[in-house]
């Protein structure tokens, strides 16, 4: 279920198929293999990396983001907010709403606020529906979320503890939902861990490539 799926640290993860996709590319080795797409979730630093776009992009790359993201760019890349679904080199992608409901900055302020338009992304390759919950809270929207492959953050601080994740994954529907947003910024292996054992989907904790 996972093949051609790997964990590049934090949020990252690159996608090979009939298309390389990449989703928020940060702290990439050199050498890697070029873009057909690359999809960023929000503008934080720790998912947008204009140094890493450059690099994995090539004549025909299209970068895909939310306004936050794309009125930082240059060329022709594609703007999506949360609701927005648009066809990408065949590759359809729609965006989800990524939002926090109780992670706060000491000034009382959400670390993603839903007004700020951040996204997840759910792509359709090769016949595989795969979810990038980006940086989130267990939302309402998740409810609606129905795909073969899930990637849901579980290391807290920013986005949701895995005890949050667990929850999540009581109303989502996915054949297989990996853990990710640890090991880096925030979160151990242990949360990723604690998620395993407790969610009702299969889980598959991907070891990290770089």
């Amino acid at each position: 279920m996972v093949d051609g799926i790997e964990w590049l640290g934090h949020d990252s993860f690159r996608i090979t198929g009939s298309k390389t996709i990449y989703i928020d590319p940060w702290k990439l080795r050199p050498g890697q293999p070029k873009a057909d797409i690359i999809l960023v979730t929000h503008d934080h630093h720790d998912h947008f990396d204009k140094k890493d776009i450059e690099a994995l992009s090539g004549p025909g790359t299209v970068v895909v983001g939310p306004p936050a993201v794309t009125s930082q760019l240059g060329g022709s890349p594609v703007t999506m907010s949360p609701g927005d679904s648009t066809e990408v080199q065949g590759v359809p992608i729609s965006a989800v709403p990524a939002y926090n409901t109780t992670k706060r900055k000491a000034d009382g302020s959400f670390f993603h606020p839903p007004e700020a338009g951040y996204v997840g992304y759910v792509i359709t390759l090769d016949g595989r529906r795969i979810y990038h919950a980006g940086d989130t809270d267990n939302i309402p929207e998740l409810s609606e979320i129905d795909v073969d492959v899930a990637l849901i953050p579980v290391s807290g601080t920013y986005v949701m503890t895995a005890d949050e994740a667990v929850q999540a994954c009581e109303v989502l529907t996915a054949g297989v939902v990996v853990p990710m947003h640890y090991g880096d910024v925030a979160g151990t292996p242990a949360d990723a861990e604690e998620f395993r054992r407790r969610c009702r989907h299969p889980v598959e904790v991907l070891q990290l490539t770089r």
